[in-house]
């Protein structure tokens, strides 16, 4: 079999004063040869760095390569892995969760057939979004975050250059999305607060609860699968919840312990109580103090701090009776 590869003629091989019995790429009888060539032409190699065994690796790199590329079912670029059902690029991935999440209509200025490619993508998204949908890909995937699963089987999670999509990586993309709704760093808190040294009043630790509590209210609403409940079940699922949440996020956020007592006589100057529940309190307070510690004692990184947050918002049924006997 002969290759012929015009672009690798290098100058530094060519014999001085030979010339070649035929137009390239048939080799002549003086030259020194540039490309593979056939057994039997009676042209001797001269070097190792010629021969056919040598480029033989280079031409499997190549059609290896060549089977790694995915094209993007939309507009035919370069696929980025399977999304919402079928594989596209990150652009028509990202336009397609778009105009379905904002509930986007589009107009065509011609007649609904424009050509969509990866140098025409951009001209019509009325034509975009109907080749997104023609192709297969499925709006309810955007709504729930991920795409559920409609088969069990392992097929389904298989690449088709062989390359798994195993629970791992699910995970891996649930965890990212988890951490993108993460609205805790210092400066949404303030960093005063989370001064070690610093005096803090009962109005700034009121305040920083406060902020605690509605970052948990965000971040519960960015993530995947919540906002799908009725609203009544998400109010539901946040009463039974905050105390925990709010303990990861003190932990998270590294609020320093010594706010722990200045916010007990910030609860016990907003409502009054009796001398039993004053004990009661101050022993959820403690608590509070040692669920802190230990978790910093811990070095939990962001991610596992999204998934602890988000095992406590889903698991309800765990947390009512705890709930029921905390009074900050």
């Amino acid at each position: 079999m002969a290759m012929v590869v015009g672009a690798w003629r290098d100058p530094q091989d060519d014999v001085p004063g030979s010339q070649p019995s035929q137009p390239p790429p048939v080799q002549g009888p003086g030259g020194a040869p540039h490309t593979p060539q056939t057994p039997g032409q009676g042209v001797p190699s001269t070097t190792p760095a010629q021969s056919n065994p040598t480029s033989q690796p280079s031409q499997n790199q190549g059609e290896k390569q060549q089977q790694q590329h995915i094209e993007c079912v939309v507009c035919g670029d370069k696929s980025s892995g399977k999304h919402y059902g079928q594989f596209t690029c990150e652009g028509c991935k990202s336009f397609f969760k778009r105009s379905v999440r904002r509930n986007l209509s589009y107009t065509c200025r011609a007649n609904r057939n424009c050509p969509i490619d990866q140098h025409h993508r951009n001209q019509c998204q009325y034509c975009r979004l109907k080749k997104c949908l023609k192709v297969g890909m499925r709006r309810e995937a955007v709504q729930r975050g991920r795409m559920p699963p409609t088969q069990p089987t392992h097929g389904q999670f298989a690449l088709t250059n062989g390359d798994p999509l195993n629970c791992h990586s699910y995970l891996s993309g649930y965890i990212s999305l988890l951490l993108r709704a993460e609205p805790y760093p210092t400066s949404r808190f303030g960093s005063q607060c989370m001064q070690p040294n610093n005096i803090m009043g009962i109005e700034n630790i009121c305040e920083l609860a406060a902020r605690m509590l509605f970052s948990a209210v965000e971040w519960a609403r960015n993530i995947p699968f919540f906002p799908d409940l009725q609203i009544t079940d998400q109010v539901a699922l946040l009463r039974l919840t905050w105390s925990e949440l709010f303990v990861l996020n003190a932990a998270q956020c590294s609020m320093p312990l010594h706010v722990a007592p200045l916010l007990a006589a910030a609860g016990l100057h907003a409502s009054p109580m009796s001398a039993d529940r004053v004990v009661a309190f101050m022993d959820h307070i403690r608590i509070f103090q040692e669920q802190v510690e230990k978790l910093k004692a811990l070095h939990v990184d962001s991610a596992e701090y999204s998934c602890l947050k988000a095992i406590v918002l889903f698991t309800s049924g765990k947390t009512s009776s705890f709930h029921d006997h905390l009074f900050f």
